[in-house]
């Protein structure tokens, strides 16, 4: 289905809103991570040399932590436009 011209403004700011969102939340991350761990996050999760339970920890923590924030960034740029009718701002 074909969007309106009213309807693509709000997607825009949505999609932007939320890749803010994951690049902020996954920098955020990468910080905690390493101040918590004293060790870098791993880049290669399917690397052998990355155990299997550091690989899921940042990968659980990374997953949940950047889809909470673009969820909330999303909802947050949805609301600043007065609402959607309960529409996605995400096609």
């Amino acid at each position: 289905m074909a969007k309106k011209d009213g309807e693509v403004a709000p997607v825009v700011i949505g999609l932007v809103a939320g890749f803010a969102a994951e690049f902020v939340t996954r920098k955020a991350l990468t910080f905690a991570w390493t101040r918590a761990t004293g060790e870098e996050p791993p880049t290669d999760l399917e690397s052998p040399d990355v155990s299997l339970g550091r690989a899921l920890s940042w990968a659980v923590v990374a997953g949940v932590g950047v889809e909470v924030a673009r969820v909330l960034a999303v909802r947050a740029a949805r609301k600043q436009l007065g609402g959607s009718g309960g529409r996605d701002l995400e096609a």
